[in-house]
């Protein structure tokens, strides 16, 4: 199983950003994960509020403890509230179930981590991950 070297986090960083500006989004904030939830990185574009680091950590971490990308995790919970809210809980409300959490996965597809982008709609959050993650020639599950 690969690792999320830094080099390979903040390409992902620099990539997402860089379509967010392509696409003349929000100023966006995007983090970088490895497969145990643990922060690899972090930036935040001017003009992004503070709180953004929270958000971008809480769509990261949901998708890589639960092992489901944010869209799906958005789902889950529009199915099954109760499994959302008990995960949540059990992760000390760390989890922000939307688009934008984005799995990280290796050429062989295992989880290697996940990013996690805020700052425009959802939507618009997760393609900039995937480019990102896509960028650093790694597999992105949106």
């Amino acid at each position: 199983m690969a690792d999320i070297s830094m080099n390979k986090a903040r390409v992902m960083i620099r990539k997402a950003m860089q379509k967010g500006r392509e696409l003349d989004l929000k100023p966006l904030a995007v983090i970088v994960l490895d497969a145990g939830g643990n922060v690899k990185a972090f930036e935040r574009e001017d003009g992004t509020a503070p709180g953004r680091y929270a958000i971008a950590h809480g769509k990261a971490y949901g998708s890589v403890m639960l092992g489901m990308a944010g869209t799906a995790q958005m789902a889950r919970a529009e199915q099954q509230t109760y499994f959302m809210d008990a995960a949540n809980g059990v992760f000390g409300g760390q989890v922000v179930p939307v688009p934008g959490g984005v799995l990280v996965r290796d050429k062989r597809g295992a989880v290697i981590g996940a990013v996690g982008v805020t700052g425009d709609l959802s939507e618009n959050d997760a393609i900039c991950a995937a480019f990102g993650i896509e960028a650093a020639n790694f597999v992105a599950e949106v």
